[in-house]
C-alpha cells in the first residue's frame, strides 16, 4: 500500500512539475507588446482585432524571435511608464526617440518616419506657420506668437505635447521660467487620443490640433469641415522606434536583428505601403 501511494505521489509531483514548466514555458513564449491602439495607421482596432502598422511589424519580429506576440492596449503615457517600469517587454506607438525619454528607457534602430502637422477648422485664420509665430528677420526663429490667446490641441505626452509645450523660441506655445515651468497660462490643452483632441477642435474649444500626419489625414477623412494645412507647414520631422526597459540589451539586439532583416527583405516597407498609399 505504501508503495502505491509513493508512486502516486510521485507521478503527481512529475505532472505537476511538467505542468509548471510549461506554464513558464508558455509565459517566456510571449513577447508583450504595449500600444495606444488610437493611432490609426500605426495602430488601431479593426472590430475585435489590433491592426496598423507597428501591430502588423510587431507580428514579425515576434515570428523571427519564435514568440506569440501579446497586444495589451493602454493609454500613450502608459505605454511609456509601463515599459520603463518592465510591465510591457515592448512599447510600439509611433514613439518618437528623445533625449527625456532615452533616461527611463532604451530603443531600437528607427523603422519609420512620423511628420507633426497641424489640423485647423476650414475657414480658419490659421493658414501657414506665419499665421501662428512672428519671426526674427536674421535668423528665421520664432520669437513671439501672433496671437497670445491661443489654444493648442494635443494628445498627451505625444511630442506634439512635448514640441508645443515649450518656450516661444523653441517653436512651443508657452513662456517658460528658467527651471521649465510655465510662466502664465500653459496654451496647451492635452487630450488623451488624437480623436478627443479633434472634436474639441471641431467644438471650437481649442485652435488647432497638432498631431502625427497619417492619423491627421484618418481623422481629416473622418470628420467633415476639418483639414491639415498644406505646403510648407510641417510642423516637426521624427523617426519611430520600438522602447524596451532600460538595460534590456538582449531584447533589444534581438528586435534589431529582426529590424534589419525586416527592412532588408522588403517587409516594412511593404507593410508601410499597405497602410500609407503613396502620393
Amino acid at each position: 500500500m505504501k508503495k502505491i501511494v509513493s508512486l502516486i505521489l510521485a507521478v503527481l509531483l512529475i505532472a505537476s512539475t511538467m505542468v509548471a514548466f510549461s506554464a513558464c514555458k508558455k509565459d517566456g513564449d510571449k513577447l508583450v507588446m504595449a500600444t495606444n491602439a488610437a493611432f490609426p495607421p500605426y495602430e488601431y482596432k479593426d472590430g475585435d482585432n489590433f491592426a496598423g502598422i507597428d501591430v502588423e511589424i510587431a507580428q514579425k519580429i515576434a515570428e523571427k524571435l519564435g514568440m506569440e506576440l501579446e497586444i495589451v492596449d493602454v493609454d500613450f503615457g502608459a505605454v511609456l511608464t509601463g515599459v520603463a517600469e518592465g510591465k510591457y517587454d515592448m512599447g510600439m506607438a509611433g514613439i518618437t526617440v528623445t533625449d527625456t525619454r532615452k533616461q527611463t528607457m532604451d530603443f531600437s534602430d528607427t523603422y519609420a518616419t512620423g511628420i507633426q502637422v497641424i489640423i485647423v477648422n476650414d475657414g480658419s485664420a490659421i493658414t501657414s506657420l506665419d499665421d501662428l509665430f512672428n519671426f526674427d528677420a536674421e535668423t528665421g526663429d520664432p520669437v513671439s506668437l501672433k496671437n497670445a490667446d491661443i489654444r493648442i490641441g494635443v494628445q498627451e505626452n505625444t511630442t506634439g505635447d512635448i514640441y508645443s509645450s515649450d518656450d516661444i523660441t523653441n517653436w512651443g506655445f508657452n513662456n517658460l521660467n528658467e527651471d521649465g515651468s510655465v510662466n502664465g497660462e500653459d496654451r496647451v490643452k492635452r487630450f488623451k487620443t488624437g480623436a478627443e483632441a479633434v472634436t474639441a477642435l471641431k467644438n471650437n474649444q481649442v485652435d488647432c490640433v497638432i498631431i502625427d500626419n497619417e492619423p491627421a489625414k484618418s481623422f481629416v477623412a473622418a470628420n467633415t469641415g476639418i483639414h491639415i494645412l498644406e505646403g510648407d507647414n510641417e510642423y516637426a520631422i521624427e523617426d519611430y522606434a520600438i522602447c524596451v526597459k532600460k538595460g534590456n540589451t538582449e531584447l533589444l539586439t534581438k528586435i534589431n536583428q529582426a529590424l534589419a532583416e525586416l527592412k532588408a527583405d522588403g517587409t516594412i516597407a511593404a507593410i508601410v505601403a499597405k497602410y500609407i498609399k503613396a502620393n
